[in-house]
């Protein structure tokens, strides 16, 4: 059961007691959003929950440098639950994120979640609470090495026989229900053995905690079958890539600040200025959003990826979508962001996304008309004169575009943001360097 903000310390305490917790695990994420962990025996519960966990940090990517790694790993007790599996000596395992401090209790700013919670913060004080709906993706695939092998050759909502992983994603279900992570939808996605499990709205923290722990439970749920699960942009080519379309909503005291009644499109100034700071800010964002050498192979044009910064009401390949409105709904108006993938960190793909929108609400940016045309049948000179920019076509261009942008360095801080840039530029330059079998295929035979 996860604990409540009041219940806090005593509650965790409490459950932990009664259900005879042997171990707690620690998590948090590093700056490209792997999950880390350690284990305490239940004995040093008490010890986390009021002082946390020392820890060497000079080891984590993005983290202390080594004449500065002495880190404090500080469990939130709100996040506590109980893993759905037994370890394998049968002893029931609890888990908690932390948030990372420095040795004198200060937040440490090289923390994801630090990074998230100031942006949240910085909407706080212009009075609007950030909830989101991510949609994530991934495939199924019979091993991690070699050429992928599919499980399956159905499609986009198929039902057995075709969708030979329905149970898989019933027990995936199964297990996020066991840690109180609550699920709208689940079914098979458009690409041979592509799937998608939908989580329920959530305030962006809490939802960030819940993506890390959902990509853990499908990769969890699938090697305890036999398979593998990855959340990899773009494994097979010429089949679509795998998404996590970000819907995203505004509140203030309890209300959608998105709505407007008497709006053509239903959608208040405040929503129109946010959907105009994400079109401003999305190629500076993308880094961050699709942050692997592999995303830019997801974002091309053909496979219902965005790879034009445009906004829609139905069209699905704009990069921003404004889902219908239904009488009766004015709570679930909201933006659906399409072009983060479920390899980014989530804390700080959700911290840029609200970033973007909050700076089009200050500096009140205006909304251009939404896009009527299918912009892929467009010239270029078309979409020139319509001013459409295009999301940034690799890794290099997104790497120069974000190591320029002063609104990212302030929403991430300078040490995640220079630690990034760096990160990113090295993957670029090894990749860069690689002879493909591509290559090989093509030019070995002829020159």
């Amino acid at each position: 059961m996860a604990a409540t903000a009041t219940e806090g310390r005593e509650h965790v305490l409490q459950i932990a007691g009664e259900r005879r917790v042997r171990y707690i695990r620690l998590w948090f994420t590093d700056i490209l959003g792997f999950l880390k962990s350690f284990a305490i025996p239940i004995s040093q519960l008490e010890r986390a929950l009021d002082r946390g966990i020392g820890f060497d940090g000079s080891s984590i990517e993005g983290f202390a440098r080594i004449d500065e790694s002495d880190m404090i790993a500080m469990p939130d007790p709100r996040t506590f639950q109980i893993l759905p599996w037994p370890s394998e000596s049968g002893s029931v395992v609890g888990c908690m994120f932390c948030d990372i401090r420095q040795p004198d209790g200060s937040p440490y700013e090289g923390d994801p979640r630090w990074v998230l919670k100031k942006n949240l913060q910085a909407a706080a004080e212009l009075g609007y609470d950030f909830f989101v709906g991510p949609e994530l993706e991934y495939f199924y695939f019979k091993n991690s090495h070699g050429t992928p092998q599919v499980l399956d050759r159905g499609g986009y909502f198929d039902l057995t026989p075709l969708d030979v992983a329905s149970e898989l994603r019933k027990k995936t279900v199964d297990a996020l229900g066991l840690m109180d992570i609550p699920v709208e939808m689940s079914h098979h996605e458009v690409a041979c053995s592509q799937h998608e499990i939908d989580l329920e709205f959530a305030q962006a923290l809490t939802m960030a905690d819940r993506a890390m722990t959902y990509r853990l439970v499908v990769k969890e749920v699938a090697l305890r079958e036999g398979l593998y699960a990855t959340f990899m942009p773009k494994p097979i080519y010429g089949q679509n890539g795998s998404g996590m379309h970000v819907h995203q909503s505004l509140f203030r005291d309890g209300q959608n600040a998105m709505f407007d009644a008497d709006d053509p499109y239903y959608l208040s100034p405040t929503a129109k200025h946010y959907i105009a700071g994400l079109l401003k800010h999305a190629r500076e964002i993308t880094l961050v959003t699709n942050q692997w050498v592999n995303s830019y192979k997801r974002l091309v044009p053909g496979y219902e990826a965005p790879v034009y910064v445009t906004w829609a009401r139905k069209n699905r390949s704009d990069l921003v979508r404004v889902p219908d409105y239904y009488p009766g709904r004015e709570q679930a108006t909201r933006v659906e962001y399409r072009s983060p993938d479920p390899a980014c960190n989530p804390y700080l793909a959700f911290a840029l996304m609200l970033a973007a929108g909050l700076e089009g609400i200050k500096r009140g940016y205006d909304l251009p008309d939404p896009v009527q045309r299918n912009v892929y049948r467009m010239t270029d000179e078309e979409r020139v004169q319509a001013g459409i920019e295009t999301l940034p076509a690799d890794l290099s261009e997104a790497i120069y575009v974000t190591s320029k942008s002063q609104m990212v360095r302030e929403a991430l801080g300078e040490h995640v943001f220079s630690k990034l840039i760096e990160n990113k530029r090295i993957e670029w330059e090894q990749y860069r360097a690689q002879v493909t079998s591509y290559e090989i295929e093509q030019y070995l035979p002829i020159l």
